[in-house]
């Protein structure tokens, strides 16, 4: 999960609508499924376990396809430190995520990391310092009430780690922020690849004194899964939105909250409760209308 937010445009946005949304949508539906094969396999392994294979996929993947086509012109860049900063930010989320999910269903898990546009907006507000409209902060607090339907205290999900994963939200959101002001100039495969191996290089210091060698392919293959999915779901994201503006891409990120219940459903045999599911389509609504809002604010 890594959408950039607030990029400009130049072409128009009719053109590419269509490639846009596509991308995004098979996006979520790729993301959905690693979150839901990590807390599959997390049964059986630990969490930085998954987080070491996550990040060795994206980083050999990433590498084996550009090598061949650009050599060593694949780590050019003219923000190496936004490169760094944008990898340690994603290691972060990962790892927080996974432990997130280890406790929380994925549905819930998912509708709440959903908050993260709408938090973007506070911070474009207090640090960016943009002007944002009173509906757009209506939103906002519409979306964290359904966040708390989500995570309340008495219902299926434990508050403490709703908590956290309220965390994962404001990183992700820091992680949007600088993934947008990086898509302006950075190739998205070269944003991978830092990604890949920064997150790679943590995970492996955090594994050092933790490694299980799994027992059975069937945990090599999930873990395998996770990574090549979370890879492909990330590069397609960052497609969407090279292909088409955020305020047409965003609204359908959502479908990452059906993708996710189904996954539940199918893997956990779990279904959200009537306030759950409140609050979830509360988080998805003011974020829907959000983006909207930020569209028609720069037409």
């Amino acid at each position: 999960m890594n959408h950039p937010l607030h990029q400009p445009r130049t072409s128009s946005p009719t053109r590419w609508m269509g490639p846009g949304i596509v991308f995004a949508v098979l996006a979520m539906a790729s993301l959905s499924f690693s979150d839901a094969t990590s807390k599959w396999v997390m049964l059986s392994v630990t969490p930085l376990m998954v987080l070491w294979f996550r990040y060795a996929v994206q980083a050999l993947g990433t590498t084996v396809v550009l090598a061949p086509v650009r050599g060593r012109a694949m780590w050019r860049t003219d923000k190496l430190r936004w490169q760094l900063l944008r990898g340690l930010l994603m290691v972060s989320c990962s790892l927080l995520a996974f432990y997130c999910l280890q406790r929380m269903p994925v549905a819930e898990f998912t509708a709440t990391v959903m908050l993260a546009p709408l938090v973007l907006t506070a911070l474009a507000r207090f640090v960016m310092k943009e002007q944002v409209s009173l509906l757009r902060w209506l939103m906002v607090v519409g979306g964290l009430i359904g966040a708390m339907l989500v995570i309340r205290p008495g219902g299926q999900v434990d508050s403490s780690v709703g908590w956290m994963a309220l965390t994962v939200v404001l990183t992700y959101a820091v992680f949007q922020a600088v993934t947008s002001h990086m898509t302006r100039t950075e190739d998205p495969a070269v944003m991978q690849l830092y990604t890949g191996w920064v997150g790679w290089a943590v995970s492996t210091v955090l594994v050092f004194n933790a490694w299980v060698t799994p027992q059975s392919l069937n945990e090599w293959a999930l873990l395998l899964l996770v990574g090549l999915a979370a890879t492909l779901g990330q590069y397609l994201l960052i497609v969407a939105f090279s292909k088409a503006p955020a305020s047409v891409v965003s609204p359908f990120l959502y479908t990452g909250v059906g993708f996710s219940t189904l996954m539940g459903w199918w893997l956990f045999d779990h279904i959200p409760d009537a306030l759950a599911f409140t609050g979830m389509g509360l988080v998805v609504l003011c974020g829907v209308v959000s983006g909207r809002i930020q569209g028609s604010d720069k037409t």
